[in-house]
């Protein structure tokens, strides 16, 4: 059986957006390392993979949603990778977080083989994902970003075409590494109020009408009771992981040093992750910078 759509990586982010694909009723087929992540695309009405180079030479549109820049390499420029397996005219759409220069490269290899490809990283987590709300920053030719709009929308809510190749993953760069300095300064600010007396939960009401008001704040609090949803009230179980943060403000240095940009607050922010996730809280919601911050 040949699927319209292979889906690359059904992981945290990956599954529900290929659940949201299946829900839209296309065909997907679906690759991942974890069985069980297949069987749950299956479960759901989609069909597992079994040769990748066989399933992708069948397909109109891949998809992937890969955790680095090697895993991408790997799977677009193996031997039996997507560039040498697909067809000419596939349309390639790579939402994964990567470093800008890999998707200039892999948007370059494409045009060679006859393929338009996007980078098109997410943001909005794991409930925009399963929500079907995230936001899409796309790089890649208008032709690529029209062609793609029609799977993007069924995944999405607000689609940006960013430029040229490169540009969405940029754009996920810098957004990242200020969320990563937004989310510690908020934790600092909750800290010290707590340290004087106050209630967070009126210390953060106050704020968001203030002009420190940020979406750390509002979306994703870190402290422990301010709100309920809140990873940081489930034992930071669930959210955006902090070894993800360190990766993607690991990625903000590198291309600051490729791009000899300076950002004092991107590369300090990324030494405090990486102390906490040393401290054995990689798996944690990022928020749980606030325990770090604690007596």
């Amino acid at each position: 059986m040949h699927s319209e759509i292979v889906f690359i990586g059904l992981g945290n982010m990956g599954l529900p957006m290929a659940r949201n694909l299946l829900r839209a009723g296309l065909s997907v087929t679906g690759f991942d390392l974890v069985k069980e992540n297949v069987a749950q695309l299956v479960s759901a009405g989609g069909v597992a993979g079994q040769s990748l180079a066989q399933a992708v030479g069948a397909a109109k549109v891949v998809i992937s949603m890969l955790p680095t820049s090697q895993h991408v390499i790997d799977v677009y420029c193996g031997e039996h990778g997507v560039f040498a397996a697909a067809k000419p005219g596939t349309l390639l759409i790579d939402s994964s977080t990567i470093a800008p220069k890999v998707a200039q490269e892999n948007g370059r290899l494409a045009a060679e083989h006859g393929m338009e490809m996007i980078d098109a990283p997410v943001s909005g987590g794991n409930f925009g994902a399963a929500a079907a709300t995230l936001t899409f920053m796309v790089g890649g030719s208008e032709k690529g970003f029209n062609q793609a709009q029609p799977y993007l929308q069924k995944m999405g809510k607000a689609i940006y075409h960013a430029g040229p190749h490169g540009s969405g993953q940029t754009v996920k760069v810098c957004n990242n590494m200020l969320l990563g300095i937004t989310m510690i300064g908020t934790a600092e600010a909750l800290r010290l109020g707590i340290a004087n007396g106050m209630d967070p939960k009126v210390l953060t009401d106050i704020i968001s009408k203030s002009s420190g008001n940020n979406w750390a704040l509002t979306s994703c609090n870190p402290c422990p009771g301010v709100m309920e949803q809140a990873p940081a009230s489930n034992g930071y179980a669930g959210g955006f992981g902090v070894d993800l943060m360190l990766k993607d403000l690991g990625l903000a240095v590198e291309n600051a040093l490729d791009t000899k940009s300076s950002v004092p607050l991107g590369s300090l922010a990324r030494n405090i992750y990486d102390m906490h996730s040393k401290a054995g809280n990689g798996k944690l919601d990022y928020g749980s910078i606030f325990k770090m911050l604690g007596v």
